[in-house]
């Protein structure tokens, strides 16, 4: 939540903004790779080429320890970043 600035745009009771978050829920990247039959380190490193523009949140539990989740729109991405990466290393395409 921040102060709206004087003119600048929509603005609640007093001035305040509120962001809404569009992001209902977030997919593991283990489920994720399980669902594509993949391995989950090679789809990590598939993975670590998105940003979180790309729908790729870190989500983090007790003692910092984190894991890799993935909104809709960036399995989406995930699967075109899959595909071109394998038609990369494919034997055809050397």
């Amino acid at each position: 939540m921040e102060l709206a600035a004087k003119g600048s745009g929509r603005a609640g009771a007093g001035g305040l903004r509120m962001h809404v978050n569009k992001v209902s829920h977030v997919t593991t990247i283990d489920r994720v790779a399980e669902h594509l039959g993949e391995r989950v380190d090679w789809v990590y490193e598939v993975a670590n080429e998105m940003d979180t523009e790309d729908g790729v949140i870190w989500a983090y539990g007790l003692g910092d320890d984190c894991v890799m989740t993935f909104t809709d729109f960036g399995i989406v991405n995930l699967i075109d970043l899959v595909k071109i990466n394998k038609e990369l290393k494919s034997p055809d395409k050397r």
